[in-house]
């Protein structure tokens, strides 16, 4: 591991482990004590041990067992008494810890949802989809067994360590330096393979985030790939995916699988040698030298060595399988932490949006009822004064220019001005650069040179909730989310009354379609409202804009997949929608335009031609060719 990476996942775990006590601070602080008990409950009955062969079982082979009985009885309590309170010590930490692991699970969710609604667009355009939601299942899943198996267990395994290796200096330093010498070898081959399972861990979480996507790409296109017959190739690509997640799982599992009995086998060997070293060592009488003195070793200490030479050995095998599970579970806590930190959308903007009457004298006032009124609220921060501007979308672009990236400029010094309640149509072949004029509008991004004014406020003045609550948006790709027909159209407005729905609706002209459900305005939709055709799915977005009533609209290919005579239904509807609203229209179905105040036509991001439709007919330009059908959009 590079001194970088190392770093940064020390730096993940210190993170991770503050994260732990910001939440959970006092049940893992009893926690600690209870694993500290139990450590030390399972390390000081080999004291006892040792007394025990020593005190009663060796005397009483030579004194009878009446002799021996009562400090029998004694150091059969004692060990009794410190292994019950490490199993009660034990039952009371992994019932916190299971505590601990899935609310620290629910804060993470909570916290990275939170985070990820606070992020740009920009952000999941340049994201797999797939692989942000392996940070919720994989990640969350590494981090579980990481704070509900390897922490808990890791601390104790160490305490114990600790411990058998105190002791076994209090009983003989000769044999401990045997002991000591076999854990260097063992730590020596943890290092070595684990290293090398943790590495590959790390890639197979990789590996299965990028599985994922594929997978989740394949199933969102499963039409496109059965209409091209593109199943082969599909295959193909998920094959090689998943070789590639097969690698790494089996040199993982390869490196993992082989550590356990490689340190069983050397802790074999430990026992042997310990076992026949110690026998020699009591057969010759040989001194022994320990934190109390030096003295003849005795059985008792022999097999009280053994003892916990066994357990030692395990102990490290314990630890040695949690290697790659810790670096797998820190490597998918840093995965959170990134999320995590990802910089949210930045909002400068002071300017809201509030619903306000007017007074006798004609000037605004602020409401808390609705009366079809807003108004831009402005805070003076030089005098706390309070003024405010009636909201009637009147939006003006000057002299804009933008680029997805720093390098690519995609809009060219664009300006154009729509008056409340004129309907703006865009015009232009793909990547002109008409959608991205509308996600400016909506401050999706934001606009390195030129001015965006809405009302004549410059809308980096205005909050970016405010403003999208002003604006009422239908998208040429429908969300539809898992819920009712109700839900969904009430998604544009939640606080609207099933009336208002149904009248919004009507108004798109989809209250004939939904009132033949199954269920009519109760019927549930799954799967992004699949059930239903693209031109129903296309009504119930535009009767959720219609329900939000907002004065401003963008129809970005409102009804580019709707047939002929739905269209025909709905144009009225979009009519009625459109009155007395300022409104921006994209469309490759020219008929759709005809009636706008203004057309823009657009090419490689810049505004060639304006005008209405008569005006642009008669320069016989690119929009009249395009009318005609000179030639076509691309």
């Amino acid at each position: 591991m590079s001194r970088t990476k190392e770093k940064r996942s020390k730096g993940n775990f210190r993170r991770l482990i503050g994260y732990l006590f910001s939440h959970f601070k006092l049940r893992l602080t009893i926690v600690c004590i209870c694993i500290i008990i139990s450590a030390c409950a399972s390390v000081v009955a080999t004291v006892f041990l040792q007394r025990l062969i020593d005190e009663c079982i060796t005397p009483g082979i030579t004194s009878g067992l009446e002799a021996v009985w009562p400090k029998l009885i004694s150091l059969l309590g004692t060990m009794a008494a410190f292994y019950a309170c490490g199993v009660a010590a034990a039952l009371i930490y992994t019932r916190l810890m299971a505590t601990v692991t899935q609310g620290t699970l629910k804060h993470m969710r909570n916290d990275m949802f939170d985070r990820m609604q606070t992020l740009p667009l920009r952000y999941f355009d340049t994201h797999i989809h797939g692989d942000i939601m392996s940070t919720y299942t994989n990640d969350t899943d590494a981090i579980r067994q990481l704070i509900g198996q390897s922490l808990p267990l890791m601390l104790q395994s160490s305490l114990t360590v600790i411990a058998i290796i105190f002791m076994m200096i209090y009983f003989s330093i000769w044999l401990t330096l045997i002991v000591i010498f076999f854990m260097i070898i063992m730590l020596t081959v943890t290092k070595k393979l684990g290293g090398e399972s943790s590495k590959y861990m790390m890639k197979q979480q990789k590996a299965l985030a990028k599985e994922e996507g594929y997978i989740e790409e394949m199933m969102n296109g499963q039409k496109v790939i059965k209409v091209f017959c593109h199943e082969e190739e599909s295959k193909k690509g998920f094959i090689k995916l998943n070789e590639q997640l097969f690698s790494d799982s089996q040199r993982a599992n390869k490196m993992g699988n082989v550590l356990m009995p490689t340190l069983g086998n050397i802790g074999n060997l430990m026992y042997v040698f310990i076992a026949g070293i110690g026998g020699i060592m009591v057969f010759e009488k040989a001194v022994n030298i320990s934190l109390t003195g030096t003295d003849l070793i005795t059985a008792g200490i022999i097999i009280s060595f053994l003892s916990m030479a066994r357990q030692l050995s395990q102990t490290i095998g314990q630890v040695s399988m949690q290697v790659s599970l810790v670096a797998m579970g820190i490597a998918g806590a840093g995965r959170v932490f990134e999320l995590m930190d990802q910089k949210p959308e930045e909002d400068h903007g002071y300017v809201t949006l509030v619903k306000a009457e007017k007074n006798s004298e004609g000037q605004l006032t602020e409401t808390d009822h609705a009366t079809g009124l807003w108004a831009w609220r402005h805070p003076h921060s030089s005098d706390g004064t309070v003024t405010y501007t009636e909201l009637k979308g009147d939006i003006r672009m000057e002299h804009v220019d933008f680029g997805y990236v720093p390098e690519k400029t995609v809009l060219h010094d664009i300006s154009l001005y729509a008056k409340p309640g004129q309907k703006i149509a865009f015009v232009g072949a793909t990547g002109a650069g008409k959608t991205t004029i509308t996600n400016l509008i909506n401050r999706f991004y934001d606009i390195p040179d030129g001015k965006i004014r809405y009302d004549g406020i410059n809308i980096t003045k205005i909050r970016k909730p405010d403003l999208r609550r002003s604006l009422g948006v239908v998208l040429q790709d429908v969300n539809l989310f898992t819920g009712t027909v109700m839900e969904n159209i009430r998604y544009g407005k939640l606080d609207a009354t099933d009336e208002e729905c149904i009248a919004a609706a009507k108004l798109a002209n989809a209250d004939d379609f939904i009132t033949r459900l199954p269920d009519g305005y109760d019927t549930v939709l799954t799967g992004n409202g699949s059930s239903l055709s693209q031109g129903q799915r296309q009504l119930i977005s535009i009767a959720r804009a219609a329900v939000a009533d907002p004065p401003a609209m963008i129809l970005d290919e409102a009804t580019s997949s709707i047939d002929t005579r739905t269209e025909a239904l709905v144009q009225e509807g979009m009519d009625n929608l459109m009155k007395g609203r300022t409104v921006f229209v994209i469309a490759h179905r020219l008929s759709t335009v005809r009636n706008s105040d203004a057309i823009m036509v657009l090419d490689h991001g810049r505004i060639i031609e304006r005008g209405n439709h008569d005006e642009l007919i008669a320069q016989k330009g690119t929009y009249y060719q395009l009318y005609t059908g000179a030639f076509e959009l691309e």
